[in-house]
């Protein structure tokens, strides 16, 4: 067996991240930029309003002007001013030729189509976004590596970026072995239970934006599992496999793995829950066997899957780790790392009841693993230790 750290390095260095794609703006949210955009024209493209009022130039002498005209957003006719003149402007419109500064409407007073201005503070340029005040032609607009959020994506589509290269999410594979899995909703028969793992997977899946996943359930059959597994590698970057990993007479995923030509990195790691975790590869495909009982599922998941697939996209682990003060004591025996379902606030982390890898009652209701090191045994309440905060 090896320990955590080295299972997590093992895994960090088979990665090959995916390469770029090309995609229109509207599918690129939440993946990583690709290659640097640079601005293509000036935004604003004009000197631009950026209230609604009266557009006027501002070393005019007159205080009380004529309303010469009107300018909107989105109008295509042009107006100039001469001295003594101004124009009625609303936010977004360009400013009329020779105008340079806005009043704001409700600092003046309109009377027979003249305004008298009101604003004893108003300076030269007030209330005008100049010409590129956004960004200027040329400029660099965003850099390569780049996570795009909602604002990044709306800050792209304001200075006219269509389409954009970027780096995309893994395709996912989720096969369920088990031929005692029934599915929620359906009676159980003897010997039945509820198949979890799929919808724990998916639902994690989903909160880092992995929505088309290829979810399988096989039989414990190893012909049958071949024939599966030998699919997914086809369709998948990554395929995750719950159950069938241990030394039984009805576990087949090593010797599925084995007929697929997946080359072996590691099989156990020294660890609870979660030790017969066995990891693989194909070329560059990732192969993750996962032990069957669902706490184990969701520790391997985000001690090892979870990061794994934000490599593969060129992306920074969501999980965020933490140092915190135990609120009881807690005895392990020496020689496997513990990841305890706990709960943190305050500064304050507390193991939660329920601890066995086949409940997952507790895990609901955790918002962190307390990771607990491999060598140690004791630990004393206010010790520090470190916690793996969920992602919600």
């Amino acid at each position: 067996m090896i320990t955590v750290n080295e299972a997590k390095t093992l895994i960090s260095s088979h990665i090959s991240p995916l390469e770029s794609i090309l995609v229109s703006l509207d599918k690129a949210s939440g993946l990583t930029l690709a290659k640097d955009i640079y601005a293509g024209c000036n935004i604003p493209a004009f000197r631009q309003s950026s209230m609604d009022g009266y557009a006027f130039k501002f070393a005019d002498p007159a205080r009380e002007l004529i309303v010469a005209g009107e300018m909107a957003a989105g109008t295509e006719q042009s107006l100039s001013l001469i001295e003594g003149e101004a124009s009625r402007i609303f936010t977004g419109a360009p400013l009329p030729d020779g105008a340079d500064t806005v009043v704001m409407q409700e600092k003046v007073t309109f009377r027979h189509g003249r305004i008298v201005l009101q604003d004893e503070k108003l300076h030269y340029g007030a209330n005008v976004r100049d010409q590129g005040a956004e960004i200027k032609s040329g400029d660099l607009a965003m850099r390569k590596g780049t996570l795009l959020s909602p604002a990044a994506i709306g800050f792209l589509a304001g200075i006219g970026i269509p389409n954009l290269e970027v780096y995309p999410l893994p395709k996912i594979s989720i096969i369920v072995t088990g031929k005692e899995l029934q599915q929620p909703g359906l009676e159980l028969g003897f010997g039945q239970v509820y198949e979890s793992n799929s919808y724990s997977l998916s639902a994690a899946l989903k909160i880092e934006g992995h929505t088309d996943l290829n979810i399988i359930q096989a039989d414990d059959d190893l012909s049958q599992l071949t024939q599966i597994l030998e699919k997914a590698l086809t369709v998948s970057d990554v395929v995750l496999l719950t159950g069938g990993i241990s030394v039984g007479d009805y576990d087949f995923v090593l010797q599925a793995s084995g007929n697929c030509k997946v080359e072996q990195v590691f099989h156990k790691v020294k660890q609870k829950p979660g030790k017969p975790l066995f990891f693989g590869i194909k070329g560059t495909k990732l192969i993750f066997g996962l032990p069957g009982n669902p706490s184990s599922v969701l520790s391997c998941y985000y001690n090892y899957v979870l990061p794994a697939i934000k490599q593969l996209s060129h992306q920074k682990d969501s999980v965020n780790y933490i140092q915190a003060k135990l609120s009881r004591a807690y005895q392990k025996p020496a020689g496997l790392s513990h990841f305890l379902k706990g709960s943190y606030e305050n500064g304050l982390v507390s193991p939660l009841n329920a601890q066995e890898s086949f409940r997952l009652s507790s895990f609901a209701i955790a918002n962190c693993l307390i990771c607990l090191e491999e060598t140690k045994e004791e630990f004393l309440i206010g010790e520090t230790v470190t916690v793996m905060m969920l992602p919600q």
